[in-house]
């Protein structure tokens, strides 16, 4: 935090420097501006927790979840600029309306979305969970005449033509429709840093200049954030294989993925409590 307040004052400094026309101010912003990010996603933050448990308890590739992390910081620059200048230009806000809806409803509303992540992160483990009990074994009963025979698992026995997806492509699609429910929860909440440079040169009618700093900034954020997606990565197939190594290997997944959606639940709950 002490290094956030740092990186502000230095900005405010280069932001001058760059109204004043001198060479390099614009090179010093962007520079400042990726550390700020870097130093603000090394702090708390509930949307490493978020990544990180989530590539820890999945079976999500390195380079989906990498990605996830990268458009998550990138969308919270999105959502800054569009509130920014949404919020001046449009509704005619001052900067105490900005940041007060920045760190107040869409901070909240973006705890109570990674709460419901978390949620259900917990019952898809329990639920895993169940389904390894033993259950009753139930009669075999002849296959029906006329079945079809191809390869296609989705095709129709009467028709020969699918009538819905195969399996895997049910398993891309859930996939990338859990990517975007964990992008759009983390990308809700503004940073506040970027919220700072954005209504500063605004104000000093060089936007340009605060836009490209804000995306930088959530480059450094990312920079972080696809860090702890790697390491998560590492010890989730780490832990797989050492699992299947000591044959304990069908319940490691439901057991992390309940496991990670408490904590996840745990943490929003907390943040909520905190009002983070």
């Amino acid at each position: 935090m002490e290094g956030q307040r740092t990186a502000q004052a230095a900005m405010a400094g280069a932001l001058r420097s760059l109204r004043a026309g001198e060479a390099g101010a614009l090179a010093g912003l962007l520079g400042l501006a990726f550390t700020y990010g870097v130093l603000h996603a090394v702090g708390p933050g509930h949307g490493k927790l978020l990544i990180g448990g989530y590539g820890a308890a999945t079976q999500v590739p390195l380079g989906r979840l990498a990605a996830i992390g990268l458009l998550a910081s990138l969308g919270q620059a999105t959502v800054a600029v569009v509130l920014v200048h949404g919020g001046i230009a449009v509704l005619d806000w001052g900067r105490a309306d900005v940041v007060g809806l920045g760190e107040g409803a869409l901070t909240t509303a973006s705890t109570a979305a990674i709460g419901a992540i978390g949620l259900w992160l917990a019952w898809r483990g329990a639920r895993g969970l169940a389904r390894l009990l033993p259950r009753p074994v139930p009669a075999l009963r002849p296959a029906p005449q006329g079945a079809a025979t191809g390869h296609d698992p989705a095709a129709c026995a009467s028709c020969g033509h699918r009538h819905g997806p195969d399996p895997a492509e049910v398993a891309r699609l859930t996939g990338w429709r859990e990517g975007a429910a964990l992008i759009g929860a983390i990308a809700i909440r503004p940073c506040t840093g970027a919220l700072f440079l954005l209504v500063l040169t605004w104000r000093m009618d060089i936007t340009a200049a605060g836009i490209a700093g804000a995306y930088v900034m959530g480059l450094g954020t990312a920079l972080v954030t696809v860090a702890v997606a790697g390491l998560s990565v590492l010890a989730r197939d780490g832990a797989r294989m050492w699992a299947g190594r000591l044959g304990g290997l069908r319940p490691l997944g439901p057991m992390l993925e309940l496991g990670v959606g408490l904590l996840v639940v745990l943490a929003a709950v907390q943040a909520l409590r905190l009002g983070l």
